[in-house]
């Protein structure tokens, strides 16, 4: 009896260890236009960046942003100590996009899983952001400067928004990009470098 209710026990805990890795494998997205610094490490652009090289959809924290959500100075990594490369501003040295203030840009994500969504934000940095420190909240502008509801649908595993890089911006700033997940506590994040001219 004792060797076949150790045996039910073993056989759950191998159930419930696959569930788990089958559930934290699949889900996640980054966002690659304009480059996210997860996206920069992934394709080798940026190098000596961990984890994050390997599985750059994986940057999820809590959301409520920017009320809750990562502690500031662990917003680019989603809070997870394991891809803390994303916060380390390299002194400043991250690859910046070249964009234009005031120009239409079309942001797209990478999704690996189609979560129900509630929305997709886009903040940017003030001008006074410097680029050799973390990314804490008040480097942000209060509000995103885009938001596009989803009203809990599910997203194409390419997801693109058509928008406009804040006017009135000049020289190295973050844009912040975060995916809503509907139906759970979690939201996505991703670190975007960009040089407006």
């Amino acid at each position: 009896m004792r060797k076949r209710i150790s045996a039910a026990v073993i056989g759950l805990g191998v159930v419930g260890a696959s569930l788990l890795a089958t559930t934290s494998a699949s889900s996640h997205g980054y966002s690659d236009a304009p480059p996210s610094r997860q996206a920069l490490c992934a394709n080798g652009t940026v190098k000596d960046c961990g984890a994050i090289a390997y599985e750059p959809q994986s940057v999820e924290g809590p959301k409520g942003f920017p009320a809750a959500g990562p502690a500031d100075g662990k917003i680019c990594s989603g809070g997870n100590e394991g891809f803390g490369e994303l916060d380390d501003p390299r002194g400043g040295k991250w690859p910046a996009t070249k964009l234009s203030a005031g120009q239409g840009y079309t942001f797209t994500w990478r999704l690996t899983a189609r979560h129900a969504t509630t929305d997709f934000e886009y903040f940017i940095t003030k001008d006074s952001y410097d680029p050799s420190k973390p990314l804490t909240r008040a480097d942000l502008e209060p509000q995103p400067f885009m938001t596009v509801p989803m009203g809990g649908k599910q997203p194409d595993a390419t997801v693109q928004h058509q928008g406009t890089v804040p006017t009135q911006k000049a020289g190295h700033h973050i844009i912040l990009g975060v995916w809503n997940i509907a139906d759970t506590g979690n939201a996505f994040y991703a670190c975007s470098d960009v040089d407006l001219t």
